[in-house]
């Protein structure tokens, strides 16, 4: 029963042993963020039990066979060795509390087919020891111990404030890897045990809520996998300047997201029909496309046509209009309003999702969701006022608050999606009974108008001296509740560097880049090791820059880190560190082969890496000087992909 690896740990701040029981729970409840091969997983008992029941949940596991039974039981009472400073009873078995958890481990690729990976986890509180039982489970019922796959996590005492974290493996010699559900026996010592170290020391508790705590994770997983199939080949065809890889497997997950949650919906009130949306702000329409095609009824509305739309067919309705909040721009026959990084729609839309009007209302039974992203408030930008949470918290909060005071009870989520705003809210359930509908919509309309950004004589009108009836007869008025409103321009001004002058942008690139080669020097000899570089975080990136510099990027959407992000053939930008690129690894979807590549940008890394681009010449899709240099316009014939995917999408 050997023990794999061990970490040292110095605990100054005294976070253990209170932060090992935070990063183990992570682990189990959440353990898709260290393994990446699974959706997720999801609990079935939590009860906490003595060393018989103990010992009689191992039998139950093993068969009953003696042998067996005891050798597992002599693992996980000692481990890889007993720990003198736990509290024992008279026979030497641990004292005190135990914990028993029941998992099921949820792949995002299921090929097992109806068997399920499941885990008995029992933590033995005193001794800080950690067991994870792996079986399957049949669809009769039927359980089989993964004895060989027995490994447990030990967190020990040494002096003062020094800790030892330990993982041990009951046979080691016999462990099975598929590499999904059961990782590589090495994984255990490189991967896991790091990270339970670094969630350990954290002592950061989370602003937000775990992610898909309102819907079934394996429901979720295994529409998500079906939807990303489906629909993958938008990759390919993307005509936007967006990047397409980002967009098309988000809008996926949001789509997935919302088909799971609306199918829970109709199966607990015993709905039939599918439930019909209107998307506000829908940009590119992708969600709109995959809703539609699902078989949902809606349509989304843009000030902006995109030029995807006319890819999707005339089955998914997508509209050009302006949308401006009024008593004349409701939804009375719709079932859900979406809003997908809507902008300074997002708060409107729980008010356009109950407002009351004399002629047309939208239904008391109209729901919404809305995924919050740039900070609007109903006239303007959001303006901050607690300093105590970060910024993104905030806007999260007042939207809660929007939504409550238009007489919802909001639900937090967050989703699985490739973006730093994370965070949906959903409004299922009113706060108030249908009668009262006058009363909550006067309430709203004088909400809004005491918002910072409303006119002066609007707002004091209604905030002082004004009854909640006289509001509510205000906000009968088309032009009342919405005033002050300003949609966007038709024509948007570009802020995404791409306008930022050529030879600033070659400034910045080079500075950075030899930064980077500086952090790993070698010598230009032949046969040396191609340079890949080290690695800086963004905010020390920065301070590499002048102040007239950062001022100009600034201006601009994400500022430096878009800049670098729109500089991919040079850098990579992943959680917040920019490394330089090595073109002999892949990027994911982009696997072009030479023969394909129309060489109409020269190689950075040619024309200025001390040793050059690590690619041949026939290997690399960048032009390796002037005589490999193509033009900008490719000929129609040399398009191998045109004509094969627009049919596809029809």
């Amino acid at each position: 029963m050997p023990k794999l690896c061990e970490k040292l740990i110095a605990d100054a701040d005294c976070l253990l042993p209170a932060g090992f029981w935070s990063a183990i729970d992570v682990w189990i409840r959440k353990p898709h963020v260290a393994n990446k091969r699974l959706c997720g997983a999801k609990e079935e008992e939590v009860t906490d039990v003595d060393s018989a029941e103990v010992e009689e949940i191992v039998s139950r596991l093993e068969g009953g066979v003696p042998e067996q039974v005891e050798d597992v039981l002599l693992f996980l009472k000692n481990g890889d060795e007993k720990d003198p400073g736990a509290e024992v009873d008279g026979e030497g078995h641990p004292g005190g509390r135990w914990n028993c958890e029941v998992r099921t481990i949820i792949p995002k690729v299921n090929s097992y087919g109806s068997q399920l990976h499941k885990e008995v986890i029992l933590k033995d509180i005193f001794q800080r020891r950690v067991t994870f039982l792996p079986f399957e489970e049949s669809p009769e019922g039927h359980k089989v111990l993964q004895k060989t796959n027995i490994y447990q996590i030990h967190l020990k005492e040494l002096n003062g404030d020094e800790w030892c974290m330990s993982v041990s493996a009951l046979q080691p010699d016999h462990w099975f890897s598929d590499s999904v559900v059961y990782p590589r026996l090495a994984w255990l010592s490189s991967e896991l045990l790091p990270r339970l170290v670094r969630w350990a020391m954290e002592n950061r508790p989370s602003e937000f809520k775990t992610t898909l705590s309102l819907i079934p994770v394996e429901k979720y997983g295994q529409l998500y996998q079906h939807l990303k199939g489906k629909y993958k080949e938008m990759v390919k065809v993307w005509p936007e300047v967006t990047d397409p890889e980002k967009f098309v497997y988000e809008d996926v997950a949001i789509a997935a997201y919302l088909l799971v949650l609306w199918e829970e919906e109709r199966a607990q009130q015993d709905m039939t029909s599918r439930q019909s949306f209107v998307d506000l702000g829908c940009g590119n329409g992708l969600l709109v496309h995959i809703l539609t095609n699902e078989g949902h009824p809606g349509k989304g509305l843009d000030v902006r046509r995109r030029k995807i739309w006319d890819m999707y067919g005339s089955q998914t309705h997508l509209e050009e209009r302006a949308i401006t909040p009024s008593n004349t721009f409701l939804f009375p026959d719709t079932d859900w309003l979406i809003g997908n990084h809507s902008d300074e729609l997002t708060p409107w839309i729980p008010v356009l999702d109950s407002s009351l009007s004399s002629s047309c209302r939208s239904s008391y039974s109209c729901r919404y969701f809305v995924l919050p992203c740039c900070f609007f408030d109903f006239h303007g930008k959001y303006q901050r006022r607690r300093c105590a949470v970060s910024q993104y918290r905030e806007y999260i909060d007042f939207n809660v608050e929007v939504g409550s005071v238009c007489g919802f009870h909001v639900e937090e989520d967050c989703l699985r999606i490739p973006s730093t705003k994370r965070v949906c809210l959903i409004g299922r359930r009113r706060s108030y009974e249908p009668s009262r509908e006058a009363q909550v919509d006067a309430l709203r309309f004088q909400y809004i108008h005491s918002r910072p950004g409303v006119s002066t004589a609007s707002s004091t009108a209604v905030i002082n001296g004004v009854t909640p009836e006289e509001a509510g007869q205000e906000a009968g008025s088309e032009s009342s509740w919405g005033r002050g409103f300003q949609p966007r321009e038709k024509k948007q001004a570009v802020r995404n560097c791409a306008s930022v002058p050529r030879d600033l942008v070659d400034r910045v690139v080079q500075r950075v880049a030899f930064a980077l080669l500086s952090l790993t020097p070698t010598d230009n000899s032949e046969g040396s090791t191609w340079n890949q570089g080290g690695s800086l975080a963004v905010r020390e990136v920065a301070k590499l820059l002048d102040t007239e510099t950062l001022q100009t990027l600034k201006k601009e959407c994400g500022g430096l880190q878009t800049l670098l992000r729109n500089k991919h053939q040079v850098f990579r930008v992943e959680s917040g560190r920019v490394t330089l690129r090595d073109w002999r690894t892949p990027r994911p979807g982009h696997q072009t082969t030479p023969a394909e590549a129309w060489k109409t940008r020269p190689c950075w890394f040619h024309d200025h890496h001390p040793q050059g681009c690590p690619l041949e010449v026939k290997s690399c899709t960048f032009a390796h000087g002037a005589s490999d240099l193509q033009p900008a316009s490719r000929p129609s014939w040399r398009h191998p992909r045109t004509h094969t995917h627009t049919e596809a999408l029809r």
